[in-house]
């Protein structure tokens, strides 16, 4: 019989003390926030009183005039941002990627000597300054700008794709196959061909599945965006909560849990469809 092989000790006190430390950055986390159990022990009581005082929703013809035009306002929303994104993110995404990008000549006065700098470099820090303000920061920032409305939530929304959708996308074409490149070049194509026959071909079906999935994101975060009054159902939901008109709050969250479901469940299934190939079968049982 094989003996089995004992661990290192090092390792073994290496893994206890990350587990220390993660126990410890826990309990520090939540000292801050000032998680008590009593708030704990108190939260699903307070949870089901909320939840009770939503039902039954209010489904008269005035509520749902007044909610169903903000539920597709959110919808509109998202949709037009992630338009935006995909359109300025596409151009953005080749440039940023190390394979595709261009190189800029700095001037010999500035370096003494023939020095190159890849647009690769510069572009993927632009697309991290982007990504690292939330779309809610961004609203606040457009709100003196563009006044409420959905035109603030669209920009905040759109700005925001931008920096999402092009990190990914460039993420995509840097991992192509380089085969067909080679062969185009082989055959003496020139570099737009190997960039719209060798490239594009390639990374289509996976850009789009990222733009129909970052639609998904942003339906809710339009939602989100609502609350401080850059349009869509979110601004519907805090009036009708700061009335204490519980029943329409109730009608606004099940109409966009609604919508959510719906767009989550065609999105999901033009995704699939999209990468495999496959055609999607629905049961009809």
């Amino acid at each position: 019989m094989k003996d089995i092989p004992k661990k290192p000790i090092n390792l073994t006190i290496t893994k206890f003390i990350i587990s220390v430390v993660l126990i410890f950055l826990a309990i520090w986390s939540a000292s801050g926030l000032e998680i008590s159990l009593e708030r704990l022990s108190k939260a699903p009581q307070l949870t089901w009183t909320l939840i009770s005082a939503l039902y039954p929703i209010d489904l008269s013809q005035e509520a749902l005039d007044r909610i169903i035009p903000k539920v597709f306002e959110s919808l509109y929303i998202a949709w037009t941002g992630t338009v935006i994104g995909a359109i300025f993110s596409f151009p953005i995404a080749f440039i940023s990627a190390k394979n595709t990008s261009l190189s800029i000549k700095i001037p010999k006065f500035l370096t003494n000597k023939n020095y190159f700098i890849y647009s690769s470099q510069i572009m993927k820090q632009i697309l991290n300054i982007v990504r690292a303000f939330p779309e809610l920061l961004l609203a606040f920032v457009f709100l003196p700008i563009t006044g409420l409305g959905a035109l603030t939530g669209t920009l905040a929304i759109g700005i925001h794709s931008i920096g999402t959708l092009g990190k990914l996308s460039s993420e995509v074409i840097e991992g192509i196959d380089e085969g067909p490149l080679e062969a185009i070049k082989a055959s003496g194509g020139s570099k737009s061909n190997e960039l719209i026959f060798g490239v594009i071909p390639q990374v289509m079906p996976t850009i789009i599945s990222y733009w129909l999935y970052r639609f998904e994101i942003n339906l809710r975060a339009s939602a989100v965006l609502g609350v401080i009054g850059a349009g869509g159902v979110g601004q519907e939901l805090i009036n009708q909560l700061r009335f204490r008109a519980f029943d329409r709050a109730g009608t606004v969250l099940v109409a966009t849990i609604i919508l959510v479901l719906s767009i989550d469940t065609v999105s999901g299934a033009l995704r699939r469809r999209i990468i495999k190939g496959k055609s999607v079968t629905v049961d009809q049982n």
